[in-house]
């Protein structure tokens, strides 16, 4: 009977221990099914993420390949055709100026014509690029007048193009067509830049302004203050059928002979601000380029002062003579042209400003015939922004007999950007 007991106890209790441990595999399997669809998620998550991963990093390799391309097309000077402008945008530089003019003007001449007009007289496109730090171009187009072509009263032409190339110690090389550095105006005529409504008449007559030549300059910054410029270019090609007069001689660098350049010289004094005294020599061996045997050399000198503070008096002043060799030249009174000007004024502020000027030219000097014209002027410049100018002057003029005599009122606007 005992037997019989405790064989029915350890049934009982296996059959219990049976059914726990059917249960334990049936949780244990659940967990594990769990945990594979679970893996399962996280294999698919890692896969998607590996191609998303795969498409940006083909998407970055294809910007940089474009980049690399367009990079390549910059340095090549290649444009895209969509934003009207090439390579190296950036180093690319864009001005200009202008100015118009108003001329209320009598004739003091009996039977002379008066000039009542206004002229847009200059337009200029400034164009540069810098191609390296050391290396760039500077360039002006000019339109005169407004108008150009058959019977019109203006031109087209370049008024500067020249590659620069800067050296040690402030030196530097330029070659192209070049402003001759002669006075002041001639390299810096900006009209925001001098005094009264039309250039001096100095600037005009003996100093050819604008006078440009083509070939190489050598500026040399000897100090802080004093500076030295050497020109070889071409040159002057005056004639008898204009009487010799300088400046009907300018060639404007379009096929220019160069049977006889020029060699120029400039020395610059600048010792405080606003303030600069400099003296030009040219030399030229004959300045008809051999057109004419009773016309020989030419050699031109220049002494020039200014004193500009930003506020308060100042002056500016240039003296200007040529002499011409030749029996052509002497036998019409061309062999010595000479001019000069002195120019007083007062810099209220920066934005108005007042002026006199006494101007005297004469490109028949080496005669005693009557060839010798003066010119006052008295004016004010308005200044609303550093780079517009408002002018007004009034001119008084004596001339030789015979030639229009011009009294009256200029007026003008100009601008540079």
């Amino acid at each position: 009977m005992k037997k019989t007991l405790v064989f029915s106890a350890l049934l009982a209790s296996g059959l219990v221990h049976a059914d726990t441990d059917s249960a334990r595999l049936d949780e244990i399997y659940r967990l594990l099914k769990a945990q594979q669809a679970r893996i399962e998620q996280l294999e698919k998550e890692l896969a998607a993420t590996r191609n998303t991963s795969q498409t940006a990093l083909k998407k970055a390799e294809e910007a940089d390949e474009k980049t690399e391309i367009l990079a390549e097309q910059s340095e090549q000077g290649v444009s895209d055709g969509r934003h009207g402008h090439g390579a190296n945008a950036a180093n690319t530089h864009v001005g200009g100026y202008g100015e118009l003019h108003v001329n209320l003007l009598d004739n003091q001449k009996p039977g002379g014509e008066d000039k009542n007009e206004t002229d847009f007289h200059r337009f200029v496109l400034y164009l540069g690029h810098d191609f390296t730090d050391k290396i760039r171009f500077n360039s002006e187009l000019e339109v005169e007048h407004s108008l150009a072509g058959d019977g019109a009263p203006g031109e087209v032409s370049l008024e500067q193009a020249y590659l620069e190339f800067d050296h040690a110690n402030g030196n530097a090389s330029r070659a192209g067509v070049l402003l001759m550095p002669v006075g002041f105006i001639n390299e810096t005529h900006e009209p925001n830049t001098f005094y009264g409504v039309e250039r001096n008449t100095i600037a005009n007559k003996i100093i050819p302004t604008t006078w440009a030549e083509g070939g190489y300059q050598y500026h040399w910054q000897i100090n802080e203050t004093l500076s030295a410029d050497f020109l070889l270019t071409s040159g002057l090609q005056v004639s008898a059928g204009k009487n010799y007069t300088i400046r009907k001689g300018r060639t404007k660098v379009a096929e220019a002979s160069f049977n006889d350049p020029a060699y120029t010289a400039r020395v610059s004094w600048k010792p405080l601000p606003g303030m600069e005294l400099n003296s030009t020599f040219q030399y030229q061996s004959d300045v008809t380029q051999s057109t004419d045997s009773s016309a020989g050399a030419a050699t031109l000198f220049t002494l020039a002062g200014q004193y500009l503070p930003e506020t308060g008096p100042g002056v500016r002043a240039v003296y200007a003579t040529w002499n011409l060799d030749g029996e052509g030249p002497a036998s019409v009174g061309a062999d010595e042209q000479t001019g000069y000007y002195i120019e007083p004024s007062w810099r209220l502020n920066r934005k108005l400003g007042f002026f006199a000027r006494y101007g005297f030219w004469d490109n028949q000097a080496g005669d005693a015939i009557d060839s010798e014209y003066s010119q006052f002027d008295l004016g004010v410049n308005y200044w609303p922004t550093e780079r517009v100018v408002i002018k007004a002057d009034y001119q008084n003029q004596s001339t030789p007999d015979g030639k229009n005599e011009y009294d009256g009122i200029n007026l003008g606007v100009g601008y540079q950007f």
